[in-house]
């Protein structure tokens, strides 16, 4: 069997999740790719959000194009992603995998229990 099919299905699952959803392509991405993959830690998380990028792009771009989003709208949420990106990634390196894995499920708690309320 090709070594890459498990790469594959995560970045189906991460797409089809960014597509209906609109985003979260990253919480289905990141525990597939960490089951799957042979990257360590600081990689996988480095990994997931070089691929939800473009991932992101595309999803934003069909939904702009649907006409189902405003852009308008989306610029103040745009500049603050834009700033907690910078600071995320300033922090990368400084935050144990420990304290990352732990801060990850409980966004992941959190978002469920809020999509269920």
């Amino acid at each position: 069997m090709d070594s890459k099919w498990p790469a594959r299905i995560a970045g189906g699952a991460a797409g089809l999740a960014n597509g209906l959803f609109g985003g979260g392509g990253g919480m289905v991405f990141l525990p597939i790719l960490s089951r799957w993959g042979t990257l360590d830690q600081r990689k996988l998380y480095a990994t997931c959000v070089a691929v939800i990028f473009p991932v992101c792009l595309v999803s934003a771009g069909v939904h702009l194009w649907r006409g189902s989003v405003s852009l308008s709208a989306a610029l103040p949420y745009l500049a603050g992603g834009l700033i907690g990106g910078i600071l995320g990634g300033k922090l990368y390196g400084k935050v144990s995998t420990k304290v990352l894995k732990r801060l990850f499920a409980a966004f992941l708690f959190y978002a469920g229990v809020r999509y269920l309320l």
